[in-house]
């Protein structure tokens, strides 16, 4: 079983991921109270998603040459202090156009951050990167936790939700001095580092390791995508001479440069789709608390905490959990998980039954993420940081569309109706998931050891 070491800029990068979690789950419960301000809509309201969904886009284009040209590190900071930007400008402007450009820039810079993170923990602990990515969210959610908390108290005590969300810009600057303090700066070698010596923008291995396009032992081992037990079964992912030839480096202009394999695709697309579940509960949920179980607007938007809550235990503990299992079989595990808590907190007509459910709902959510985007990386072998940046597009296409959709059925028929849209994509992301599985065992069939007796077979 690999091992995750955690050293100072492994515990920076989870810290960086955290601060975006303050604002995306803290968020979701304002959008119900941006609607009551501004005398909008739920599907108006829902377009302050839409901004979200284009700033992942504008982002998701940037990361990549401003890694290049600067490095991760750089990079990901400079995201941190686009998110202060925007989020000051949120407070400030009261006009619906001006809230939904301040979110949309708010997205842009937050998708540089999860890009930066996803990659440098990546390349950084290569076989054991399912467990720290899955960590990071779980700092992400834990987060994710206070803000909503924040929210409600601040709302309940008459002063509204924007002294809450001003909080992100303090902690932001928190960080910032603690690594200055600290002295944690990112790999003296990374994406810049790379591109000189590769020409990909990607470096072998990261760091001071051989130089290669992605080394056996890191984010691809021969013959694997991540290591056996780790995340991707091994045999099941990118094979060392697959995209990225251990010590071969990768050819200019060559084949792993130009295209994307098709696991990757799928993987993408199952985050569009998981997206869509975790934004339409972030934005929508504090409506069917308020509506169907009968809670004040200050409760349903601090019970919004409880999806985050089930989040950050779910992650801790599936950052074990995904050392020993494969990612699909797991990912169905979680998508079923998820169904249950839906179930519960959809039917209850009562409070606690309904903020119960949501906590188990939140369990199953935590996962779905982590591990596709693992898998997408892992697949994606020397291109990670192009990956990541695609990445960042499907999580615009799910924030885009999902949340408006459900806030047109929900002017229709109410929110809580509304809401059996989630079922349909927990039952696609359960297509897309097998079909994924099966992507990566074809791959490379002939390196398919056998299932442990402890694994469900996708």
């Amino acid at each position: 079983m690999p091992r995750l070491t955690r050293d100072r800029i492994t515990w920076l990068t989870y810290a960086q991921l955290g601060l975006w979690g303050f604002f995306l789950y803290g968020f979701g419960p304002v959008v119900p109270l941006l609607r009551d301000e501004q005398g909008t809509s739920a599907a108006v309201a829902g377009l302050h998603s839409t901004g979200i969904a284009v700033g992942a886009l504008a982002g998701g284009a940037l990361f990549a040459p401003l890694a290049r040209r600067f490095g991760r590190g750089p990079a990901t900071w400079l995201g941190l202090v686009g998110v202060a930007v925007g989020v000051a400008a949120l407070g400030t402007f009261r006009a619906l156009p001006a809230t939904i450009t301040a979110v949309a820039l708010i997205a842009t810079f937050g998708m540089m951050v999860i890009s930066g993170v996803n990659v440098v923990l990546t390349a950084r602990h290569g076989p054991a990167a399912p467990a720290a990515l899955t960590e990071a969210n779980a700092a992400c959610a834990g987060m994710g936790i206070l803000a909503p908390l924040v929210i409600g108290a601040s709302v309940d005590a008459g002063w509204g939700w924007r002294p809450a969300m001003a909080v992100e810009v303090g902690l932001i600057a928190l960080v910032a001095l603690a690594a200055l303090t600290f002295r944690v700066r990112p790999p003296a070698a990374d994406a810049r580092a790379d591109s000189v010596r590769t020409g990909s923008g990607v470096r072998a291995g990261v760091g001071a390791r051989a130089v290669s396009a992605v080394r056996a032992d890191s984010a691809v081992r021969a013959g694997s995508a991540v290591r056996a037990g780790s995340g991707v079964r091994a045999g099941s992912g990118v094979r060392a001479g697959s995209g990225a030839r251990a010590g071969s480096g990768v050819r200019a202009g060559g084949e792993a440069d130009r295209r994307l394999p098709r696991a990757y695709w799928i993987a993408w697309v199952l985050m569009a789709v998981t997206g869509s579940i975790e934004v339409c509960l972030s934005l929508w949920t504090a409506d069917v608390l308020r509506s169907h179980a009968g809670m004040t607007a200050g409760a349903a938007s601090a019970a919004v905490a409880a999806i985050v809550c089930g989040m950050f235990l779910g992650r801790l503990l599936g950052g074990r959990i995904a050392l020993r299992y494969r990612p699909v079989p797991l990912l169905l595990a979680a998508l079923a998980v998820s169904l249950t808590g839906f179930t519960v907190f959809w039917v209850a007509p009562i409070g606690w039954l309904a903020v119960a459910g949501l906590v188990v709902l939140g369990l199953g959510n935590a996962l779905h993420y982590p591990l596709a985007i693992s898998i997408a990386l892992a697949v994606a072998g020397p291109a990670a940081d192009r990956a990541a940046g695609w990445a960042s597009y499907s999580m615009g296409v799910g924030f885009g569309i999902a949340p408006v959709a459900l806030g047109w059925v929900a002017d229709g028929v109410g929110p809580h109706l509304a809401f059996l849209l989630v079922p349909g994509f927990i039952a696609a992301a359960v297509l897309l998931a097998v079909r994924l599985g099966r992507a990566l065992r074809a791959q490379h069939p002939a390196d398919q050891p056998p299932l442990p007796a402890t694994a469900v077979s996708a």
